[in-house]
């Protein structure tokens, strides 16, 4: 059997099987080790700890390999905006947790970093510069800088040590990798990483040459236009302050219109497609954890201004009727124009004393946002379930209910104005540069300190002389007695 013919064969047929065992082993390997997705372990099964470290999808087409991600800031330093880590760019970091809250690990194949909602949309406070810091899921983040993290990201991935050498050497400094992980790591995710990192940079050109977010801030539909819906950027700009997402009950049963300048109507419509924009892929978003988390966000109760300070309620008492008298229309749960659009060619933009003419608020943020934009959105996700249907582009800004309102600063729709008490004040009389990010609490001004060494070393400027900074408009109740004003906000304290 070995010499002739029938040998030759048997010899052929067994090459062959040992070819197709070993295709077939490393084919399994290859499956395991890129594509087998495991279900995400989390520390409990609550909703908080969902919305704080759970998957919203983004892992598997914008995921960065979790040990890269760990190393980055130890390889490149000098690319972010100071010491201390990712924590120079205000990630807020629980104790004893992993990740900053806002990233989820997951494993498809590896390991790999996703973001998720509460990136943006958490809220955290100190009432003195020593004192711990209160987070509040649901708010609006103050602190994080997501420009200079993307920035962080691009610079590091065009850096020359961006290279599997130096990136092996900084992971075996922390962990210890598998001789097969390492292989893994060298040869195919840190070269496609860096290659992914490279290309998004390019779509993401146009932020180069625009006004910085700085921190609390985002221009949120930008990227989705560039990115996701490949609709022209253009010249626009889109800097918007982040927007807290708690007690959304009685704005969906108001029928609220949605986002700053109320381009859609539907709250699962804004859930879903806040998850597009963040990086998932239509084909594995997870709709029904996004629905759950949507139900559980719902009645999420916003922060009490009492459970930190006093209020003054006797003076409360006395801003009660000026609140309705002078605010309620438009930022009362039942005003007749809450969660209304208030379009910037309104002639109610023209209030206030000594002032000839409308006064708008920036209005770069709704010039961003387009017929266009709006029309290739709700065409976006026609092949599926959940397509979208209500984007839109009205042409204004939302008067927004007022919940909490006192841990929104900065105020306006793109953070221009630091403290709560400069809303009752005439434009000439607002800051006009100050630092954010700082998450230290003024009680007096209601705000986050936006002035001082501390504020100047840990924020980021905000010029209202810049494009898109612009901190006018809103002239309601700026002709008040300066009695009434303080009575006022006090008052809007306890909402």
């Amino acid at each position: 059997m070995g010499t002739g013919p029938a040998g030759k064969r048997y010899r052929i047929l067994g090459g062959l099987l040992v070819l197709m065992v070993l295709g077939i082993a490393i084919g399994g390997v290859a499956w395991v080790k890129l594509f087998r997705e495991l279900p995400q372990q989390l520390a409990d099964d609550s909703m908080e700890e969902y919305f704080k470290y759970g998957s919203i999808g983004t892992e598997a087409e914008q995921g960065i390999p979790f040990w890269i991600w760990r190393v980055l800031p130890d390889l490149f330093p000098e690319h972010l905006p100071g010491p201390g880590g990712l924590a120079a760019l205000g990630m807020i970091q629980e104790p004893g947790r992993e990740l900053p809250v806002g990233f989820s690990k997951k494993t498809i194949g590896f390991e790999r970093v996703g973001i998720n909602c509460a990136l943006c949309h958490t809220s955290t406070l100190r009432e003195s510069a020593d004192a711990p810091q209160k987070v509040y899921v649901g708010g609006a983040v103050t602190t994080f800088d997501p420009l200079a993290y993307q920035h962080f990201l691009f610079a590091a991935a065009g850096d020359p040590r961006f290279n599997a050498d130096d990136i092996l050497a900084a992971i075996a400094r922390v962990h210890d990798l598998s001789l097969l992980d390492r292989l893994l790591y060298r040869f195919v995710l840190i070269p496609a990483t860096r290659k992914a990192l490279l290309e998004q940079r390019e779509g993401y050109a146009w932020t180069y040459s625009r006004p910085h977010w700085g921190r609390g801030r985002i221009d949120p539909f930008n990227p989705v236009k560039a990115i996701t819906l490949g609709v022209d950027v253009g010249d626009t700009l889109g800097n918007s302050d982040m927007q807290p997402i708690w007690n959304l009950r009685p704005r969906v049963e108001g029928d609220m219109a949605l986002h700053w300048d109320g381009l859609n109507t539907d709250l699962r419509e804004v859930v879903l497609s806040s998850a597009i924009g963040d990086g998932t892929a239509p084909e594995v978003l997870p709709v029904a954890q996004l629905v759950a988390l949507e139900a559980w966000l719902m009645d999420l109760p916003p922060p009490r201004y009492g459970d930190h300070y006093p209020v003054d309620r006797e003076l409360a008492a006395a801003g009660a009727p000026l609140f309705r008298q002078h605010c309620a229309d438009c930022h009362a749960f039942d005003g007749a124009r809450t969660g209304q659009v208030l379009p910037l060619n309104d002639a109610a933009w023209a209030t206030g004393e000594d002032l000839e003419g409308p006064l708008y608020t920036d209005p770069n943020r709704v010039e961003m946002w387009t017929e266009a934009a709006a029309t290739a959105y709700n065409a976006y996700a026609e092949d599926y379930d959940w397509d979208f249907e209500q984007f839109r582009a009205p042409g204004g800004y939302v008067n927004v209910p007022l919940d909490a309102i006192w841990l929104r600063a900065p105020y306006l729709h793109n953070g221009s104005i630091p403290y709560l008490d400069e809303i009752l004040e005439l434009p000439a009389n607002r800051t006009p540069v100050f630092h954010r990010g700082h998450d230290v609490y003024d009680p007096q001004r209601v705000g986050f300190v936006a002035e001082g060494p501390e504020a100047e070393r840990v924020g980021t400027v905000l010029d209202t002389r810049e494009r898109g900074n612009a901190n006018q408009g809103h002239l309601w109740g700026t002709t008040l007695a300066p009695a009434d004003k303080r009575a006022l906000l006090e008052y809007l304290k306890t909402l």
